[in-house]
């Protein structure tokens, strides 16, 4: 039976004001839950009751260490759920289930990653340039808006809303319109830690209404994004009239590069993982593949045996690796440009097209593909295409490798495969993208920042100054001189 779930918005379980609308498991299209979408008049609700309740004795006079305790009160609640909530976001977006359950132990560990960094966080004592004493402290910026994306739900909302709980800011939630139930389950934990009413909230619907006002609503002072570059491009046009600071996560094209001298054992694995796990609906997937041409027959034949093995089947498997696209619309997008890539000359050697059998029928499912033949200017290895779709290109000269893996205007990863650490080095400075990965590929860490550079976004998320983000400088200068200032007594 479909379920019915209501949302927090400002303080109170309730049914948002729009019209009410279904979420589809991808693996049958099967309707998981039915909900309201939010309206502008909610998104003024929930911004203003944040405001009110982020004033208040009960969040505002909280010590570093009493937010640090809630914060690692919502890992545990987070952990107590781990496998109800791995289910849920099987459900809203069809990844498999050993994925999802990865998913929720991470937004687990961030959480408890930023309660450690709130309680040691330091304001500075800055060095004295005179008769008087400087110090240089953070305060929260006030109430911040999150927009989170549908591929990682759990995960991207996690780390917004731990840094900004950290800093003591109130955060208004826009998850994705086809994914909403994770945050919305999140704020159920949040509030079960002592999350004051009012300092969260959800607000699920589409993102030209609730988005639209979120960030234009004059008391949204900051905004933490995760989706499209084009979404990201016009959040980024609105911040600006506002002068409002922002984060954003957006778009890639990442390239991955195996030189001569790789383990190509290794290498393949790394490359198989980078673009075929989350059935490439990841802004970091390694979409194009540079091969040394000494290695690239081989290479090439290596990969192929590899992923004629990947197990493409029910989210629910243990042993499936590759789940549906998240809809059926999104799985016409990625033909269309499958079918591009053939139309500007590549070769499939693997996948193009639907897996065959009924338990594939109602699903939005797609085989991983591998084309190659393309030069890198053409479209399909210049955009995003958010699936499982790799794009082979052999290499031999450096220069003109480093020059087409930049050649695109999206920035986000890379990885490198070689033995050599001076060739990693040298390759890995050279490329332009916020994350390299040397013989590895798709590893993160909370501690470390994560972001991109040209069109795959500003600003980062992660890492022990992450917390930063949310927080504005104040500087305090403290007289120590015995006499009057010699100007006003001359």
């Amino acid at each position: 039976m479909t379920e019915k779930i209501q949302t927090l918005i400002a303080g109170q379980w309730r049914d948002a004001s729009g019209p009410e609308y279904s979420t589809e498991y991808p693996a049958d299209g099967s309707t998981v839950a039915r909900l309201h979408a939010a309206t502008a008049d909610d998104v003024n609700e929930a911004v203003q009751a944040a405001e009110v309740a982020r004033h208040q004795p009960a969040w505002a006079n909280l010590k570093r260490h009493e937010r640090a305790g809630i914060l690692h009160r919502i890992a545990s609640g987070i952990r107590a759920r781990g496998e109800e909530l791995a289910q849920l976001q099987r459900l809203d977006n069809g990844k498999p289930i050993n994925e999802t359950r990865a998913l929720v132990a991470s937004a687990a560990g961030t959480f408890q990653f930023f309660a450690a960094a709130c309680e040691t966080w330091e304001d500075a004592l800055t060095p004295a340039r005179g008769d008087y004493m400087t110090m240089s402290v953070h305060e929260p910026l006030g109430v911040v808006g999150a927009i989170t994306p549908w591929n990682s739900p759990i995960a991207s909302e996690a780390q917004k809303l731990a840094p900004a709980l950290a800093a003591g800011c109130a955060v208004v939630f826009k998850p994705a319109e086809i994914t909403p139930r994770m945050a919305i389950e999140l704020a159920k934990i949040a509030q079960q830690a002592g999350v004051p009413d009012g300092i969260v909230s959800v607000l699920p619907g589409k993102g030209s209404v609730v988005g639209d006002a979120l960030v234009k609503h004059p008391l949204i002072k900051r905004i933490a994004f995760t989706g499209g570059t084009t979404v990201g491009m016009g959040i980024q046009r609105l911040a600006v009239e506002k002068l409002m600071p922002t984060s954003l996560e957006l778009g890639g094209k990442s390239p991955t590069i195996v030189c001569a001298d790789a383990d190509l054992d290794h290498a393949v694995a790394g490359v198989l993982y980078g673009i075929f796990s989350s059935s490439g609906e990841s802004c970091i997937a390694g979409s194009r593949a540079f091969v040394h041409a000494s290695v690239y027959d081989e290479f090439k034949r290596r990969l192929l045996a590899g992923v004629k093995n990947l197990r493409v089947g029910d989210p629910a498997s243990e042993t499936t690796q590759m789940g549906p696209l998240v809809n059926m619309s999104h799985r016409a997008s990625v033909e269309r440009y499958v079918q591009l890539g053939i139309d500007e000359g590549g070769q499939v050697l693997f996948g193009g097209q639907r897996p065959q059998g009924a338990m594939y029928d109602q699903g939005s499912y797609y085989m991983p593909t591998v084309i190659e033949g393309l030069p890198n200017q053409a479209r399909m290895c210049q955009e995003e295409i958010f699936g499982p779709v790799l794009a082979l290109l052999p290499w031999s000269d450096e220069a003109d490798l480093i020059a087409q893996c930049n050649d695109n205007v999206y920035g986000l990863a890379s990885g490198i495969w070689t033995r050599d650490y001076k060739t990693a080095w040298r390759i890995g400075q050279a490329l332009q993208t916020g994350t390299v990965w040397i013989n590895t590929y798709k590893l993160f860490s909370v501690s470390t920042p994560f972001g991109g550079v040209k069109l795959s976004g500003t600003g980062r998320e992660k890492g022990r100054l992450g917390i930063l983000e949310y927080t504005s400088q104040k500087s305090f200068y403290w007289g120590l001189n015995e006499h009057p200032m010699p100007w006003a007594t001359a």
